[in-house]
């Protein structure tokens, strides 16, 4: 597998994230549950981005170190978060129309597997490559929207589990901290890390490579208009829809970018 990462990187990412998601889809199709999902997405990046650096032996960056490293952190954080979460809850609401068949079951890992190759395509490119660094201000503004994404979505994670556990906040929506500015705030940090991390690669990239910028793409794409905010605000419609507090919080507050409410 290492040699096939040297020589065919994105072949090779494509088969490891297939590897680990089947291999998570067989638990929870035979369990028939929930808790590994999230996990085992974390756990392809986790895996994959120190796998690519190393599999072209020595002569790597620290650059490309520190991009390694960052998509590590950001894995576990989220990963860690989400398997916590799930624990406690015993169950995702996504799920409920595809636990017991095993059809619409697969079709979800098979796009997980997908998105995980997807997104990782620029890093299959940049951490196996060995020339020297390109001086750039891409890089320092990459990490540091990097950075903030990361911030961004672990704070607002904090801020609604905190807001969650609490029992006198059973039947609320979420409308405060960063969730005051934006209906959507993890995502909005989520979206910022694959960018930024995209920018780090960009002065290192050349011909066809530059498609590899479907990876961003691909997961904007998917948090504003297939699996991430569709799902959850129907879900919180089927919930608060009714109340007029939710509608004046869903009128007033932006749904992704976090900015002053609009006034009434």
């Amino acid at each position: 597998m290492i040699q096939l990462f040297s020589n065919q990187p994105v072949l090779a990412s494509f088969i490891l994230s297939l590897v680990i998601n089947l291999s998570f889809f067989t638990v929870a199709l035979s369990l028939k549950t929930d808790k590994v999902t999230d996990l085992s997405y974390s756990l392809s990046f986790v895996v994959m981005a120190p796998l690519l650096l190393l599999s072209r032996g020595r002569g790597y960056s620290l650059i490309q170190v520190l991009a390694a490293m960052a998509i590590i952190l950001w894995g576990i954080r989220l990963g860690s978060y989400l398997f916590f979460r799930i624990l406690k809850t015993g169950k995702d609401e996504r799920f409920d129309d595809k636990r017991n068949n095993p059809k619409r079951l697969a079709g979800f890992w098979i796009l997980q597997t997908l998105a995980v190759w997807i997104i990782m395509l620029p890093f299959s490119f940049y951490l196996t490559q060995r020339s020297s660094e390109t001086a750039s201000v891409l890089i320092p503004a990459g990490f540091a929207v990097y950075l903030m994404g990361l911030v961004i979505e672990s704070v607002s994670d904090y801020q609604k589990y905190a807001f969650k556990k609490r029992k006198e906040n059973r039947g609320k929506w979420m409308d405060r901290g960063l969730w005051a500015i934006s209906r959507h705030p993890n995502y909005f940090g989520e979206i910022l890390v694959w960018w930024g991390l995209f920018l780090v690669t960009i002065p290192h990239l050349s011909g066809f490579r530059y498609l590899s910028v479907v990876g961003p793409v691909f997961i904007t794409f998917l948090l504003l208009f297939v699996s991430g905010i569709p799902l959850l605000e129907k879900s919180a419609d089927r919930k608060y829809g009714s109340h007029p507090g939710y509608q004046d919080y869903k009128h007033r507050t932006s749904l992704l970018i976090p900015l002053p409410r609009r006034r009434g």
